[in-house]
């Protein structure tokens, strides 16, 4: 199918969840041939919600090496400060696996050694897809998938008592959704396009267009930009990070956004009105990896770190933290009912079936939209 890669087969119910049913209580276990590094520091750079107090002191307690941590809110942040730092800085890195190609052209990612990985302890499907997806370079390896998530509708199901069925990137854009309506300027262009794909209103095979050249993004970024526009009275908030998003509904008013899952499913869990739903366009789909950059110089430290994540208790303590959904197998046994519960509720398998995943950035691709991303922003 068109704007579906082999991963989103890959990605079921039964590799990604297994029941479930142990609980954060547990404490992490290591087996002996998993013993790692007694010294040393780790600089790690991470989103701000990837590596929570709870990871961090469970890695020192076991491993005796000290993390030193720092965050970001976006990949553009953490792109161009490992660029200004040429590469160095970091021992470890979480780049979003389609943003790859935009580390390797300046070699600011170090090639990732397989043997000191225990690759066994990542989901088969989701390692071996995500060569395709950007996590390698002229052959060889520079990322491991970390997570993976979805961007999708979050909605206050008493101001919107929609049906998983009916729900639709096109909600956002009603006339009801007046002030109401919340979005990343980024990907609210995706969004758009799936929608006025399906509606046969832009042609764009579901959006893959925007990849294949300069002429046909400007032709389908152009169309969404007008659509949005044209109907800007319906923006209550744009987001770019976490916070923000849940800012734009706790604070700013949105009832109702295209959102990163874990805003709906966090904010699920606080009141039983929000709702985190796939539309029926399909969810947006994103991988994120782990990697080290090329200037990294406590690389058995990075590499005991790398391992330390993905154990099960660790992928599901990650899971748990987020809402995200870990790359461990075997995560899901560790990150308890609650985390079941929603996985169940949201990722049915039709969901899972009609997933969209970003592609790799094409040369044209991120200049063209954040021209774009600019007339949505100060118009």
């Amino acid at each position: 199918m068109p704007g579906k890669s082999a991963a989103v087969s890959a990605i079921s119910r039964r590799a990604v969840l297994k029941g479930a049913a142990a609980t954060l209580a547990a404490p992490l276990v290591l087996r002996a041939h998993d013993a790692l590094s007694s010294s040393g520091t780790v600089d790690v750079f991470a989103w701000g919600d990837y590596i929570q107090d709870n990871i961090v002191k469970a890695f020192e307690k076991q491993s005796g090496i000290k993390v030193n941590l720092s965050t970001y809110g976006s990949n553009d942040e953490a792109e161009n400060k490992l660029r200004a730092a040429g590469g160095g800085g970091f021992d470890v890195i979480f780049p979003s696996v389609d943003t790859g190609p935009n580390y390797y052209k300046d070699g600011l990612l170090a090639q990732i050694d397989e043997s000191k990985i225990k690759t066994g302890n990542i989901i088969p499907s989701i390692l071996r897809d995500s060569l395709s997806l950007g996590a390698s370079y002229r052959g060889k390896r520079y990322l491991l998938p970390f997570d993976w998530g979805t961007e999708a509708i979050t909605f206050d199901s008493k101001k919107w008592p929609l049906s998983d069925a009916e729900v639709s990137y096109g909600t956002l854009w009603q006339s009801e959704a007046k002030g109401a309506a919340a979005f990343r300027q980024k990907s609210v262009i995706m969004g758009v396009g799936l929608y006025l794909d399906s509606i046969g209103e832009v042609k764009s095979n579901r959006m893959l267009d925007v990849y294949k050249s300069e002429e046909d993004a400007r032709r389908v970024f152009e169309a969404c930009v007008r659509y949005i526009l044209d109907r800007k009275a319906n923006i209550a908030a744009f987001w770019n990070n976490a916070t923000e998003a849940t800012a734009a509904f706790t604070d700013a008013g949105a009832t109702i956004g295209q959102t990163w899952d874990t805003t709906g499913l966090l904010l699920n869990r606080q009141d039983a009105k929000w709702k985190y739903r796939m539309p029926k366009e399909g969810g947006i789909t994103w991988m994120d990896t782990v990697g080290m950059p090329a200037g990294a110089t406590n690389k058995e430290q990075a590499y005991a770190f790398i391992n330390f994540l993905f154990t099960p208790e660790t992928g599901g303590m990650f899971a748990a933290n987020t809402g995200y959904n870990s790359a461990a197998k075997g995560a899901a046994d560790h990150a308890g009912e609650e985390y079941k519960r929603q996985f169940d509720e949201v990722y049915t398998e039709a969901a899972l079936g009609n997933l969209w995943w970003w592609q790799p950035a094409t040369p044209f691709y991120n200049k063209l939209r954040n021209e774009y991303v600019e007339k949505i922003t100060n118009s």
